[in-house]
Parts: structure tokens; C-alpha cells; sequence
């Protein structure tokens, strides 16, 4: 949907728009470029549901007691401690 800018630089956000992001008068909306030359506007202050779970599943820190690079050798490659499994099929 489009609309237009006017002589003083404003826009009118629409109202689909405003009520999907909950904008009302006197909200504040960080508005920023993208190197797409896109532009982003965001509800000030705004954070995101997948923002907000993000953040509350790393303050969980669900895996302790183990450093980040002994993850990456257990799921991605081989380590005296982790063996990779060998190959059964004969090739």
C-alpha cells in the first residue's frame, strides 16, 4: 500500500498498518534505512515477540557447564572425547 509524503517530509502510516503494529497517536516510531534502501518503522521502544523470547530463552542459558567450542566439536566434528560415529555401509 502506498502513500505519500508530504512537503514537510511526514507520512501517514495506514490504518491496517497501525493496527497491526498497535501504533497510536502520540506513539514514538524509530524510522531507519536499510542498505536495501528499504525503510524499517518500528513502534519505539517496540520489541518484537520473537525478540522478547530470544532474549528470555538466552537469559534461561539452557546448556551449562559446557564452553561454546565444546558444542561445536559434539554436533559438528570430530574430538578424542566425541567420536564420530563410523560408517556402516562398506563405502
Amino acid at each position: 500500500m502506498a502513500t505519500a509524503v508530504t512537503a514537510k517530509g511526514q507520512v501517514t502510516l495506514p490504518k491496517t498498518v497501525r493496527d497491526a503494529t498497535g501504533v497510536k497517536p502520540g506513539d514514538r516510531v524509530e524510522v531507519r534505512a536499510t542498505a536495501a534502501g528499504t525503510i524499517v518503522i518500528e513502534k519505539y521502544g517496540a520489541m518484537s515477540e520473537y525478540k522478547k523470547r530470544l532474549y528470555e530463552v538466552a537469559e534461561r542459558r539452557t546448556i551449562r557447564g559446557i564452553t561454546g567450542d565444546e558444542l561445536m566439536e559434539m554436533t559438528r566434528g570430530y574430538s578424542e572425547d566425541y567420536p564420530q560415529k563410523k560408517s556402516t555401509s562398506g563405502t
